[in-house]
């Protein structure tokens, strides 16, 4: 695990600013540096690299590494490099490093752009051909490790994160308006939008093609090609059963290749503890599994992976966290979290990865369970808003003519979704709806727009569920789950490996019957059929509880000051992008109502976005 940056620039571009782009990246990769640079009379090239070592410690991996006319700065894990070198050791390519890197480089010389197609891994790839002077950047299939770009007539710069983009002496920081009200309701910034102009992110399963003046962009793996192509010609439950155990000791035992300590984040629930339980059943010795702890039962979980990891075991290590530890977090969030993310659950995240690195410098984790096989408690609801559909369709007919969502709101707040779930789109985003209901009086300019990525696969099926998980497949899961888990495990130099979202997992899940998923109201039924084989249904079944803190009843207290200080008349009005008078109003409703949500969700991120913007406009 590592970071990556870079640029392709028609200006000159001194060596310094090229290691102050990467040294910005320090904690992703700890254990050294490299560059590489070439001018010539058009444009300058640089990569450079940040090595957190994992496989093959020695010098020989080192990055950025030339082959012939080829030049690599790559950032993640190839788990197949094994299988894949053997295929080159017979095509007379020979070896100088015992680990992936070399093995990816020599990939792409023999078999080209398609050698993508080969990787089992997670990977931020930047590949330079000094022959056809062009530059190749690769994200993987899933989007688990991150890749943004900024582009305008004079140059092309990329980075794992934002902060090398942001040092690069010709960056404009420029604020995209236009995605801040998706971000106020989701937490997130959907991909391909930054927080910045003309600044990207590289969507999962695509590449970029750049040479100077002329930009492309291809899909080599998506969501919706994989779902198409599904095959459902087998519909034995045992079989589909014994292979998807088959996939995840094969996943699991790829992840488990490393040449330093490792072990498993084990919440309790039933992706992390199946998880651990194929990692201790493949390792010879006891591996280590990490969980932390509520003082708020509502929220603990703690004493639940305690059980499993009896039962299975591990060498359990456990932390129970307070709203101090948190606190004390809160400042260095806009660090690593260098775009407003404000999934609160990145708290605790950042707690268990630093709890883990005491002892281990790689942690798997069962992150994409859910999205793959239904889990989610949103996909039952589903189920049971469709069946008001047709009384919402006449609300939402009469709500043109009348103020129908005043009344219901009047009956109580959760009715206003009553008069917006006319159709499966609107159903499966109304867990917005009352964020969006106030967005357009607290945004200057700017009404509220849904991302078209949020719609981009929800065509595929009839079947609502599966809509539902398409969608989170390509919005939800990298933009979210995928990005907390990146950036918490990364700022304290640990390296998260998701062996659910191996790519021969996620083709499995899209192509077998939804109902092997999802199966008398019970979600990720498969997963849980396999789960039972290691681990006692009498331990494993209990309510879903998510990864969450009880961040509205902190902001309500002990986070408070942030509200004061950030979302004062006199910090809205310096900054001039959102309407005083509004907030003001929003504040409070939130100081009324108890720790709902419905006021406190836009009050949060209305927080971590001041924070942000606090570290990276007024602290320049």
């Amino acid at each position: 695990m590592c970071g990556i940056a870079g640029y392709i620039s028609k200006k000159a571009v001194s060596d310094a600013y090229l290691r102050r782009m990467i040294d910005s990246l320090r904690y992703r990769g700890p254990d050294g540096s490299g560059l590489y640079k070439k001018d010539n009379e058009e444009y300058q090239i640089g990569l450079a690299h940040r090595r957190l070592s994992i496989i093959d410690l020695s010098n020989a991996s080192s990055q950025p590494m030339q082959f012939e006319h080829l030049v690599l700065s790559f950032n993640g894990e190839i788990y197949n490099f094994k299988e894949i070198r053997n295929e080159l050791i017979h095509q007379g390519y020979t070896f100088n490093s015992s680990g992936d890197t070399e093995v990816l480089l020599k990939s792409f010389h023999y078999w080209g752009i398609d050698a993508v197609g080969k990787f089992i891994g997670m990977f931020a790839i930047a590949l330079w051909d000094e022959a056809e002077e062009t530059l190749f950047l690769y994200r993987d299939r899933l989007g688990i490790k991150p890749l943004y770009y900024y582009i305008n007539d004079q140059c092309l710069v990329f980075g794992s994160e934002l902060k090398p983009l942001m040092l690069y002496p010709y960056f404009q920081k420029r604020i995209n308006s236009s995605v801040l009200s998706s971000y106020l309701v989701n937490g997130y910034i959907p991909a391909p939008e930054t927080i910045f102009e003309n600044t990207r992110k590289l969507r999962p399963g695509c590449f970029l093609r750049y040479q100077i003046g002329e930009l492309s962009e291809h899909v080599y793996w998506s969501v919706k090609k994989s779902f198409e192509d599904k095959n459902l010609e087998n519909n034995n439950f045992e079989i589909c059963k014994n292979e998807l155990k088959n996939l995840l000791r094969s996943s699991v035992g790829y992840r488990m290749i490393s040449d330093v300590p490792l072990g498993t984040f084990l919440s309790g629930g039933y992706d992390s503890s199946l998880i651990t339980a194929v990692a201790q059943e493949l390792s010879d010795i006891k591996i280590n599994t990490f969980s932390i702890g509520f003082n708020e039962a509502s929220y603990n979980e703690a004493n639940f992976a305690k059980d499993i990891a009896n039962h299975l075991g591990t060498v359990h290590n456990e932390l129970y966290i307070s709203v101090d530890q948190c606190k004390n977090l809160l400042e260095d969030l806009p660090l690593y979290y260098d775009e407003p993310f404000a999934d609160s659950s990145m708290l605790p995240t950042m707690i268990v990865s630093k709890l883990a690195k005491d002892k281990v410098t790689v942690a798997l984790t069962g992150d994409g369970g859910d999205e793959l096989f239904c889990g989610y408690n949103s996909y039952l609801q589903d189920l049971k808003y469709q069946r008001l559909k047709p009384i919402c369709r006449v609300l939402s007919r009469f709500n043109s003519i009348i103020p129908i969502e005043f009344f219901l709101s009047q009956i109580g707040r959760k009715y206003v979704k009553l008069a917006n779930m006319d159709s499966d789109d609107s159903i499966i985003n109304i867990h917005n709806i009352y964020s969006r209901y106030y967005l357009n009086e607290i945004i200057k300019d700017m009404p509220y727009s849904f991302s078209d990525s949020f719609n981009r696969n929800i065509a595929l099926s009839r079947n609502i569920q599966e809509k539902h998980i398409l969608m989170d497949m390509v919005t939800y899961l990298p933009d979210d789950i995928l990005t907390k888990v990146d950036r918490a495990s990364m700022s304290v130099s640990l390296e998260a490996r998701v062996p659910l979202l191996d790519h021969r997992i996620v083709d499995f899940s899209l192509s077998i019957p939804h109902h092997y998923k999802f199966r008398n109201g019970v979600g990720k039924f498969i997963l849980k059929e396999i789960a039972h084989d290691y681990i006692p249904k009498s331990i494993m079944d209990r309510p879903k509880k998510g990864f969450g803190i009880p961040i509205y009843q902190w902001i309500h207290k002990d986070f408070y000051y942030l509200i004061e200080h950030f979302l004062s008349e006199e910090y809205l009005k310096k900054q001039g992008m959102f309407n005083e008078a509004s907030v003001t109003k929003l504040l409070k409703n939130f100081n009324r109502e108890n720790n709902e949500g419905y006021f406190g969700k836009i009050v949060w991120h209305l927080l971590v976005f001041q924070m942000w913007y606090d570290r990276y406009f007024e602290s320049d």
